[in-house]
């Protein structure tokens, strides 16, 4: 085998190997093969979340953690966002939320926490007040001042679903990597961020942090899902790879400092442009300080 070949079929193997997000649709006999993996893609299917080397305290030259809002109408965060209606679409697609919301029902994420500082545990009935509202129309009411049981079809109930979700935010943590010279990032964990459910049609309201989920514990998870790459449909990337990856646009809101980790807005208030103008500062100087490393 000359050299030309021996480039081809390693070419060949690389390029095969994303072709099993696909599961079995081209060799299907019936539409509930279509996804799913034969024998051999199952013996051979060894993709599982790349891991992260270990970085000792002695290696971290230098880091600070910031905390993003990624906005979901932004048109490079709709991966992260979409699909919101789940009737019309096969299983194997789901929105960040959902994939979320699922593995913390499962049980296969453990734990999700109140803040961003990931120091109480909580579980989803704790919060069952943020994510579902219960309501009682006005038959509904009728029929209890007159003494009478209120019918099932008389009580109404929201819930914070996929549609409503309006951004993410990201806790990371940047740092230089002294052994290899490098300015690095690695996130922390998530929040989904929705409208109060009880105000869901009020567009005034403020956004709330519904909870927020320690990333590298939820990696197994969020590699099994599969975000839309509309740019090749045969190679659907996971939700770990396009959080890793830094495959989404997020704005600054706050970064450590010696003001408790105040919040832009909170020294910058009432000027939208401005705290932008702050957000994009605060990014630009941790981006500088690579190139700063290797000035003498």
């Amino acid at each position: 085998m000359n050299l030309k070949n021996a480039i081809l079929l390693a070419i060949a193997c690389v390029l095969s190997v994303p072709a099993f997000a696909q599961g079995n649709i081209l060799n299907a006999k019936t539409p509930d093969q279509m996804f799913e993996k034969t024998e051999e893609q199952i013996e051979n299917d060894n993709d599982n979340p790349l891991p992260y080397g270990y970085v000792g305290d002695r290696d971290v030259l230098w880091s600070k953690s910031t905390w993003e809002v990624v906005d979901l109408d932004e048109r490079v965060n709709f991966p992260m966002y979409y699909p919101v209606d789940t009737l019309n679409i096969g299983s194997d697609r789901r929105s960040l939320y959902d994939v979320v919301l699922k593995a913390v029902k499962n049980g296969e994420i453990d734990a999700i926490y109140s803040d961003s500082y990931f120091t109480e545990k909580i579980q989803l009935d704790d919060i069952s007040a943020a994510l579902v509202k219960t309501d009682t129309t006005d038959d509904g009411y009728r029929e209890l001042n007159e003494g009478l049981p209120i019918s099932d079809y008389n009580i109404e109930t929201r819930r914070i679903s996929a549609y409503d979700i309006n951004a993410y935010h990201m806790r990371g943590y940047w740092y230089v990597d002294k052994r290899q010279g490098e300015l690095k990032y690695r996130l922390l964990g998530f929040a989904p961020v929705s409208g109060d459910v009880n105000f869901l049609d009020d567009a005034q309201q403020e956004d709330i942090e519904l909870f927020w989920v320690w990333f590298p514990g939820a990696r197994e998870v969020l590699h099994k899902a599969k975000a839309f790459n509309r740019k090749n449909t045969s190679m659907p990337i996971s939700f770990d790879h396009l959080l890793n990856s830094r495959r989404f646009n997020g704005t600054i809101y706050r970064e450590d400092n010696v003001q408790g980790d105040r919040q832009v807005k909170e020294y910058i208030s009432n000027n939208a442009m401005m705290q932008l103008y702050e957000s994009n500062r605060i990014k630009e100087r941790i981006r500088d300080l690579e190139q700063d490393l290797w000035n003498y």
